[in-house]
């Protein structure tokens, strides 16, 4: 190994794309796994960059904030998106990935790359030597955690649920149609279509269905873009509607169905579907006789079970500077969902943001942010300044506050 040496704790997406783009800038990098060592609640393997709630990268659209981010991302040849897009599977305007085929390869990317030196363990505190960089996303470890909060005296988190995942075999497709929405010959999501006393009747049972105890559980803390199915059906009779199920852009028989549950492939070979939208806390039963009720589901057979989680966040504005690195240990930098970010790209983002400031500053030169009319810094803009953030994804309204400061 040469003298300066970087350690990335999580392999998460944002802890792989820094890991790599410092190797490939020549610099030694230890990449600090505690999978399978020392295990998650949301996690199913060892891989690096596992996706763990959906595989949806959301859209490609450049009308879209998010697709902006891709596009810019792209432009900085990121990695982990170019990765992802390698193992893109039909899903209309959204970038959907075969989770497994895509940790995979970053998995056997990271692993055999020369300057990457992966140790499987659990990192309980930083040391004062050598470059580090925190990025152990929502599920960092209650060890690590602990030190965070002694360290800098702040942290906080929010609730989060995974969608659970169908055999694809068990679905009956008789009842069930193949159409994207508003597109006339996209058929990448399957489509279960209620009438409204089929809709009713799965909202009442959905509500009353019994949930898994959740410490320190608070509906205030849930984040709004990842709410359970649940608790959107508790917030009205026609939240549902107006949410995953509604029916806009989509006909059956040239009629617009009352409600639609879509689900969306999970894999390649299409084995594996995800109930799109369908976050839960059900109890696993509970989730089997619910989810039961959707019209095609009736012997559906439910290959991983939604489940709920806390998803830890620092304050950067409280603890980094505008590029991530601590305020008072400067060997140390912050990336991914820990740095209050939402969403797999986002964590990207943020990840070779990170990661190409540490290369800068090991060559001898000062961090620099990118223009300020760009989605990526606009995000950084607003999750380093915010007080009491709350956890945001790329989107316009950031943009334009931007822009107005710029001007």
């Amino acid at each position: 190994m040469s003298e300066k040496i970087v350690h990335v704790v999580g392999g998460g997406l944002a802890g792989s794309e820094s890991a790599y783009q410092i190797a490939q800038a020549g610099y030694d990098v230890v990449l600090h796994e505690m999978r399978p060592i020392v295990k998650t609640d949301v996690h199913e393997t060892d891989k690096f960059a596992e996706l763990v709630c959906s595989n949806s990268l959301k859209s490609v659209d450049l009308k879209n904030a998010s697709g902006l981010l891709k596009k810019e991302l792209t432009d900085l040849d990121s990695f982990v998106l170019k990765i992802a897009n390698k193992h893109a599977i039909d899903g209309g305007k959204a970038l959907v990935v075969d989770r497994e085929t895509f940790s995979e390869e970053i998995t056997s990317i990271i692993e055999s790359h020369p300057k990457i030196h992966v140790q499987r363990e659990e990192i309980t505190e930083i040391s004062p030597d050598d470059f580090w960089i925190i990025a152990t996303g929502p599920a960092t470890s209650e060890k690590l955690y602990k030190w965070i909060m002694t360290k800098f005296k702040t942290g906080s988190h929010f609730f989060d649920a995974v969608a659970p995942i169908i055999d694809a075999t068990t679905i009956d497709m008789s009842k069930i149609f193949l159409a994207n929405r508003y597109e006339d010959k996209g058929k990448d999501y399957f489509n279960c279509p209620m009438n409204k006393d089929e809709y009713l009747q799965f909202r009442e049972n959905l509500v009353n269905a019994e949930v898994l105890p959740m410490e320190k559980f608070d509906r205030k803390l849930l984040f709004s873009r990842c709410q359970p199915i649940e608790e959107i059906a508790r917030s009205g009779i026609d939240a549902m509607r107006y949410g995953p199920l509604r029916p806009v852009g989509l006909e059956l028989n040239g009629k617009r169905p009352y409600a639609v549950v879509q689900l969306r492939r999970d894999n390649y070979a299409g084995t594996l579907l995800n109930i799109v939208g369908f976050q839960t806390r059900l109890k696993w039963p509970e989730q089997q006789r619910v989810f039961r009720m959707i019209p095609g589901l009736e012997n559906v057979k439910i290959v991983r079970y939604g489940v709920m989680h806390a998803n830890i966040y620092i304050e950067p504005s409280k603890v980094t500077d505008e590029f991530f690195r601590s305020k008072t240990m400067e060997n140390l930098f912050f990336a991914g969902q820990i740095t209050g970010v939402e969403g797999y790209v986002e964590s990207i983002a943020t990840g070779l943001y990170v990661g190409r400031n540490v290369v800068r500053i090991l060559n001898g030169l000062d961090p620099e942010r990118f223009p300020c009319n760009t989605m990526i810094d606009s995000l950084i803009d607003y999750v380093t300044k915010a007080k009491d953030l709350q956890p945001m994804y790329a989107n316009f309204g950031i943009l334009k506050k931007t822009l107005e400061i710029g001007d």
